[in-house]
């Protein structure tokens, strides 16, 4: 793969000079009190689960729930990184989605499923609490208080959004950080009544049941959401951006609701039939959209691609590197072999922005980039100039045949 031309290189120059100007920036009291508080407010969720876990399990019962529950986290956060290869997310955000779902969305849901569990008590007496929380409340709340992180991005971090892929990854993160805690809680349960594999299996037949047969319940309700943020945040009509996300959570208090319902109410019977009738062929039907998707993204970068070359924002010999997650990765691998993982993570920063100025540049043209469009291109060539340089300063990485 050839080296860039003087010409590329001149336009690089100029671009980084323009974006010199520092953007307008944020009141301090948003940059730094905000990330503050809400760590603050992550930690003490995190300690309020911990020491009701440990009150309602004891201790080793929540060493075993989070031991088994550890292990169908795994393979669900590799699938939806797996969905995130085109243009990965912020790691930072990722993960804060996470955390926000394991304690955030669990402290909150816990409360106020608790309170209605009560009512349930008190209104039909007692042992119909449990079935109320389970049908109705937890439904409600468990999903609204995942949503909850996945507006705030949209609110404040719209350009995160490229698509429906995005929407869905943010949620199959939050909802894997929320299935993780409530795992420890049931596992720990089990555990301490059965043991192991007491009566009923103990904590191996409850393993095999959330975590081997329906590890991807959670993502799956909550990608309801993830798509209807999604379609909002393609979306020009100040309608869709509002009730498309409505009718996602609905969709996903839904289907939440009926899962529940067929374990609670159903017994054995229902419960299989709905599991294979409705959970497997919605699942079955998500992964094809997020293929169909991820096609979809791969035509847009394809599109924008020469337009950028021709620009002077990329070498036309890197066109058909970036236009395929193959062709990124063999790059990625031959620069690794002659340069090292600092400049193949150097290249991998690159091909990131250059995708999503991609992405900036098809919203652009579409109408849907908003009023900061060319900050953002500003700081996207900024990024992209920044990588390329750090990867420049190992020899022959970035010259050479890949």
């Amino acid at each position: 793969m050839a080296g860039w031309s003087p010409a590329v290189a001149l336009s690089f120059c100029a671009v980084t000079a323009a974006s010199l100007s520092p953007p307008p920036r944020a009141p301090r009291s948003l940059t730094v009190l905000a990330p503050v508080l809400g760590l603050i407010a992550l930690g003490l969720s995190a300690l309020i689960m911990l020491g009701l876990g440990a009150s309602k399990v004891g201790p080793m019962g929540v060493l075993v729930g989070a031991g088994a529950a550890l292990l169908p986290v795994g393979p669900v956060v590799a699938a939806f990184l797996w969905v995130d290869r085109w243009e990965p997310e912020p790691a930072k955000l990722l993960w804060l989605s996470f955390a926000w779902g394991a304690c955030g969305a669990t402290a909150c849901s816990l409360l106020i499923n608790s309170t209605a569990e009560a009512l349930g008590d008190l209104a039909l007496g007692h042992g119909h609490g449990d079935t109320i929380a389970a049908t109705i409340s937890a439904p409600i709340v468990e999903e609204a208080a995942k949503a909850a992180f996945l507006i705030g991005l949209l609110w404040w971090r719209r350009q995160e959004f490229d698509g429906l892929v995005d929407g869905i990854v943010y949620a199959g993160f939050t909802a894997a950080g929320f299935a993780f805690t409530e795992n420890i809680y049931y596992f720990g349960r089990v555990f301490a009544e059965y043991g192991f594999a007491g009566a009923t299996g103990g904590v191996i037949a409850a393993f095999v049941l959330r975590g081997v047969l329906a590890p991807f319940t959670h993502p799956l309700f909550t990608a309801m959401t993830g798509i209807g943020v999604g379609i909002a945040a393609r979306s020009t009509s100040g309608k869709v951006r509002v009730f498309a996300p409505l009718l996602g959570y609905v969709c996903a208090v839904l289907l939440h609701s009926l899962w529940n319902s067929s374990a609670t109410l159903g017994g054995a019977t229902a419960f299989l039939t709905v599991y294979f009738l409705v959970i497997l062929p919605i699942l079955a039907s998500m992964i094809a959209l997020v293929v169909w998707q991820r096609r979809r993204e791969q035509r847009v970068v394809a599109a924008q691609l020469p337009g950028m070359a021709e620009a002077g924002w990329i070498a036309n010999s890197e066109v058909s590197l970036l236009s395929s997650l193959t062709g990124r990765r063999g790059w990625r691998s031959a620069v690794r072999r002659r340069a090292g993982a600092q400049a193949a993570r150097a290249v991998a920063s690159y091909q990131t922005a250059a995708t999503e100025l991609a992405f900036l540049r098809d919203a652009v043209q579409s109408g849907r980039a908003g009023a900061d469009a060319e900050q953002r291109q500003r700081h996207l060539l900024s990024a992209m100039l920044s990588a390329r340089q750090e990867a420049v300063r190992a020899p022959g990485a970035l010259t050479g045949e890949s």
